[in-house]
């Protein structure tokens, strides 16, 4: 594999700044960030990007789903950008890092460069991901997949939110709905920088993950229907209790996953209807979230949930709905780009470990189209979709290294 000629080092101090400075776009008393995607508090973020970008010399495209991309020439115009990416949109309880370390990571990366006069031989480009997360408008990484050809932009501009208002109306509300057709901005390879979401890099005292791929996933709705009454004249044996129906199917599932260890069964979502303290529940919408790095365990974890909601239901006498609502089989990344990765880290001198993701990323879906891989780093306990998820300067630096040394490497290798 070529090394690059140029030992080029970002400035850490700089990106923490700029991490720190973008918080404060939906920043939350906690110490948060509360940035719904395509809210105003996006369109706030993703308006500094753009600037933040041209101001580099950079051309920002924006496709028909809001996908920004930011491209800086290189020496060659034959060869498509290398890119790197993640998204700048958190959860409602989200915390600085989760995706915008991999936005501003390349955008160190980048200011780097043009501070060394640095001239790559293919054009490099960041890209910012439209709903990534998939809290506001379900599934998640919709916008990827809509680039990768998995949804169309029709089905992502008729995602509702839970007040009914819908993902396409929202784009044109902000601005942010692209001349250009989904996928027709096209690169040859993509890096996504993450924190790891997880323990495993803190618990071994490693400073890089090498992402070799991502488990699978599956998400589901639930709706159990019973009977609402009076909580003090319906007897005990006569209720219809959709809460109660809805409280041993989350148990089941939780032995779902507990029965496919590494792989993990959820439900992060509970609606209660009427959610009166004294009216027995008439109805409970809940979703379940099945992942595993292999699809025939998962298929294994589908088939025991499935098999054990409708016995409940029919044992309280209550009906019940399930759907899936999104399916992201499990991946693995490009060998030629892990090796890049590899190398970035060990030329940077920081211990490093192989590792599949446990959390859905956009890179999942990208590497359906192009070459991809990803770069953890630590964060504190694992802790991630949380207020007070957390890493150093020194982790976020050293992301930022390897991905700018991982690239260069790429980069090199066009020559």
């Amino acid at each position: 594999m070529a090394t690059p000629k140029t030992n080029l080092t970002i400035n850490p101090q700089r990106l923490w700044d700029t991490l720190m400075e973008t918080a404060a776009f939906g920043g939350t008393p906690k110490g948060g960030i509360k940035r719904l995607t395509v809210s105003d508090e996006d369109k706030k973020v993703r308006d500094w990007f753009k600037a933040q970008c041209e101001a580099l010399g950079c051309t920002v495209e924006v496709d028909e789903v809001g996908n920004m991309f930011a491209t800086r020439p290189g020496k060659r115009k034959d060869l498509a950008p290398i890119a790197m990416g993640s998204h700048l949109d958190t959860q409602p309880t989200g915390g600085k890092f989760d995706g915008v370390l991999g936005v501003l990571g390349p955008l160190e990366a980048l200011r780097t460069m043009v501070d060394m006069g640095y001239e790559s031989n293919a054009p490099i480009m960041i890209v910012n991901w439209t709903n990534e997360e998939g809290s506001r408008f379900a599934p998640a990484m919709l916008c990827s997949g809509v680039y990768a050809g998995v949804f169309t932009p029709e089905f992502a501009y008729s995602r509702e939110d839970r007040q009914g208002i819908k993902l396409g109306d929202e784009l044109e509300r902000i601005g942010y709905k692209g001349k250009h057709k989904a996928g027709a901005i096209t690169f040859s390879a993509m890096f996504e920088l993450h924190i790891e979401q997880g323990p495993i890099l803190e618990a071994e005292g490693k400073m890089i993950g090498v992402v070799t791929g991502v488990q699978g996933m599956r998400w589901y709705e639930v709706t159990v229907r019973g009977q609402e009454s009076h909580t003090g004249a319906t007897p005990m044996g006569l209720r219809k209790n959709a809460l109660l129906g809805a409280s041993r199917m989350i148990e089941a599932i939780h032995q779902v996953g507990m029965a496919h260890l590494p792989g993990v069964a959820s439900v992060g979502l509970i609606e209660n209807r009427p959610n009166s303290r004294n009216v027995v529940p008439g109805e409970v919408f809940f979703t379940v979230d099945l992942r595993h790095p292999d699809e025939r365990v998962l298929d294994a974890m589908e088939a025991g949930y499935q098999a054990a909601l409708p016995k409940i239901a029919a044992d309280l006498k209550l009906d019940l709905e399930e759907k899936c609502i999104w399916k992201s089989p499990a991946v693995k990344f490009a060998p030629e780009l892990i090796r890049c990765v590899q190398q970035g880290a060990d030329q940077a001198g920081f211990a490093s470990r192989e590792m599949a993701s446990g959390a859905g990323h956009d890179a999942a879906y990208i590497a359906r189209v192009a070459p991809t891989t990803m770069i953890f780093v630590p964060c504190l306990g694992g802790i991630s979709h949380n207020e007070s998820e957390s890493t150093t300067l020194e982790e976020c630096g050293a992301g930022a290294q390897v991905l700018l040394n991982a690239v260069l490497a790429h980069d090199a290798g066009l020559a």
